[in-house]
């Protein structure tokens, strides 16, 4: 129960302020004529004033209200390590015990787990929302049991009772991370880059390591590492060459050293796209014809290319009389394109090219041993590839797909996708489904030739080989058999796909990623990943991805379109995962290889300090013991060596209100009278 003395006015004080004030002028006058009464009346006012003052008394029935600690525990990846999960849970059950005995006290607990896309410990958002359903009124303490790294400081509520961080972790713990200051998001093929990394030992990093180099591992697309030993503490410059376009996925490892508290953070992926500073392609068309133009005009359309153009207008066999002396034409540069500078490009294209005495058997074999190495030929075939002179009846020969049988079919035909050409990427898709019927434009000549390796992907009549691809050693090569690609390019009957076959075969001839046939990759958003399996045969497939760490998940693969599986999954954390299917590998990065989480991973209250301080809470490591609980009054120091203190609230809820005027109103009637009565006797007798 609670009483007090209220005022309820009849009034309002405004206007019984205005009464006293023309009183208290009367008063003064009467004081001034030298009334003998003048006191009682005084007297009189005073009390028609507390009558007008309405004096109550007022009592509460009031139920008191159980003070309210939180205790927020920090369940995050860092606090996983080194035993800091079992000091947690130890410290909480014996916190627990001694606030109960407390009494009066309602315990709040709050488990902090990872925030969602490598977001870390975003402690203060999760006090926040647990404070915004605590009266403040009643908020006696707030207890963070955590290893003081966390990343949401900015967010950090008004704290009306103390907030005390008790440390988890040991005076001895230390830790080695990897750090990527720099890195480039792309890089030209074959050119050096470099980045900026650091090696960094934190906590107390015992003697023997202090000083010594650190062996640094090194590894491209998950291949065999290389070893690089850099000094601990500087910034390195590693230098890097890509050699291959597209992803590229660069780990840098550090081994793990005995007594360091985590290898999450010994490790860093950088992902970057390599990019062909200049392709360089060399067109060599063995006479004008109509669709030499096209071949022309799609490599030119393309920034990227460097093209290097030749037409044989005048082959040794032409003797028309004309002096040499006479001619303007550029004598072909053969020895210094097919000896000297052939492994300058990237694809030669022979364009109805046939034998003519021009390139003698050692450049043909020259071309050959380039492609062998890592080059890639297209030949689009006329006439001349089934006769005699045709490039086939050279050292090339023995690296072409496909023999020609000296039949040219000379009549129009509609190219058809088989089904291994639905698979492939170059042919994929042309068509809008398998078995849909292509609505293109004939072409009129195809030349016959018989496959001995490689893939066919388009066909003429009676399913003769149209477009042939074949793999060489390091190098690729394709067989186009007709030369009549451009009537599409003219629109003919409706024209076609020219334009995109064209492309996807000049790309697909320089290796770009996109197109390979055989591959397998994944694209990640957030923590899901796409993984998806290129392939021209029609098995089942499954793919084994291999976790951060170590664990092994097997998953199905289901077909969605011909040659093309995928499986989805769900990664449980951030950090580098490696796939495996039959021969294939590959390797992909869900956000840093090391998260946030392992980026400090020694236990300081350096980054909560000023909180704490401002709301008079103390930091404590729980290495030397869980701190007992006192109760200390609001403004106090609440926190000294071996204890906590929780300030007392004192909080109720009223359930019963009760009000009484403290005078009975005729008491003031006459106590009025009275004193008018007797100012009145007194100044009459003076009279």
């Amino acid at each position: 129960m609670s009483t007090a003395i209220i005022f309820d006015p009849l009034l309002p004080w405004e206007a019984l302020g205005a009464v006293g004030a023309a009183f208290a002028l009367l008063l003064i006058f009467a004081g001034w004529r030298g009334l003998l009464g003048a006191w009682m009346r005084a007297l009189g006012v005073a009390v028609i004033l507390l009558a007008l003052a309405n004096p109550s008394l007022q009592e509460e029935q009031r139920e008191p209200l159980a003070d309210i600690v939180v205790i927020l525990v920090d369940e995050t990846a860092s606090q996983r390590i080194a035993g800091r999960q079992e000091q947690s849970e130890t410290a909480l059950a014996e916190l627990t015990g001694a606030i109960e005995r407390r009494g009066n006290t309602e315990l709040r607990f709050v488990r902090l787990e990872d925030a969602p896309g490598d977001g870390g410990s975003l402690a203060m958002g999760a006090l926040s929302d647990a404070l915004s359903e605590v009266p403040a009124a009643r908020l006696a303490g707030v207890v963070l049991l955590s290893d003081g790294q966390v990343h949401d400081i900015e967010g950090a509520p008004n704290l009306p009772a103390p907030l005390h961080l008790l440390l988890t972790g040991e005076p001895e713990d230390w830790d080695r991370r990897l750090v990527i200051k720099t890195a480039p998001s792309f890089g030209i093929i074959g050119e050096e880059l470099s980045l900026t990394i650091r090696i960094e030992d934190q906590g107390a990093v015992p003697d023997e390591i202090q000083g010594q180099r650190a062996n640094l591992a090194v590894s491209i697309d998950g291949s065999e590492p290389f070893i690089a030993q850099l000094p601990v503490g500087r910034d390195i410059e590693v230098p890097l060459i890509l050699d291959h376009g597209g992803l590229n996925v660069v780990q840098f490892t550090l081994p793990a050293l005995e007594g360091e508290l985590t290898d999450r953070n010994n490790a860093a992926v950088v992902q970057m796209n390599g990019v062909r500073d200049r392709l360089r392609v060399l067109l060599v068309s063995g006479e004008p014809h109509a669709g030499e133009r096209t071949w022309r005009n799609l490599l030119k359309s393309d920034s990227a290319v460097d093209l290097v153009h030749f037409t044989i207008l005048r082959p040794p066999e032409k003797q028309d009389g004309v002096p040499v002396t006479e001619l303007s034409l550029i004598a072909f540069p053969t020895r210094e394109l097919f000896l000297e500078k052939i492994d300058e490009f990237d694809l030669i294209i022979f364009d109805r090219y046939t034998r003519r005495g021009i390139l003698p058997g050692l450049y043909f074999e020259n071309i050959a041993d380039y492609v062998r190495n890592g080059g890639a030929v297209l030949i689009a075939a006329g006439p001349g590839f089934a006769a005699a002179e045709s490039i086939y009846r050279s050292p090339l020969g023995n690296i072409i797909p496909a023999s020609p049988t000296a039949q040219v079919i000379e009549q129009g035909f509609q190219p058809q996708i088989p089904e291994l050409g639905h698979r492939h990427p170059v042919t994929a898709g042309l068509i809008a489904a398998v078995d849909a019927t292509p609505d293109w434009g004939r072409w009129m000549r195809l030349i016959e030739v018989e496959p001995k390796s490689g893939h066919t992907v388009m066909t003429g009549p009676d399913d003769l080989p149209l477009l042939q691809l074949d793999r060489v050693g390091e190098g690729r090569i394709a067989l186009l058999a007709s030369d009549h690609a451009w009537l599409w390019d003219r629109g003919f009957e409706g024209g076609g796909p020219q334009l995109e076959l064209l492309r996807r075969l000049a790309h697909w001839m320089m290796g770009e990623p996109d197109l390979e046939e055989d591959a397998l990759m994944a694209d990640a958003v957030g923590q899901t990943m796409m993984i998806t399996r290129r392939t021209l045969d029609d098995e089942a497939r499954e793919v084994a991805v291999t976790g951060p760490d170590g664990s092994v998940v097997i998953l199905p693969m289901e077909e969605i379109a011909p040659g093309r599986l995928q499986a989805v999954f769900e990664a449980p954390e951030p950090g580098l995962y490696r796939l495996a299917e039959g021969d294939l590998e590959a390797v992909t990065a869900l956000g840093p290889a090391a998260p946030r989480e392992f980026e400090a991973t020694i236990a300081s209250g350096e980054p909560l300090g000023d909180i704490v301080r401002q709301s008079g809470g103390g930091i404590l490591s729980l290495s030397e013991g869980v701190p007992s609980v006192r109760n200390v009054r609001a403004g106090r120091a609440a926190s000294g060596r071996g204890w906590i203190g929780l300030t007392p609230r004192d909080a109720a809820v009223t359930t019963d209100l009760s009000v009484t005027p403290l005078i009975a109103a005729w008491l003031f009637l006459l106590l009025v009278s009275g004193l008018t009565l007797l100012a009145w006797l007194r100044e009459g007798r003076r009279a």
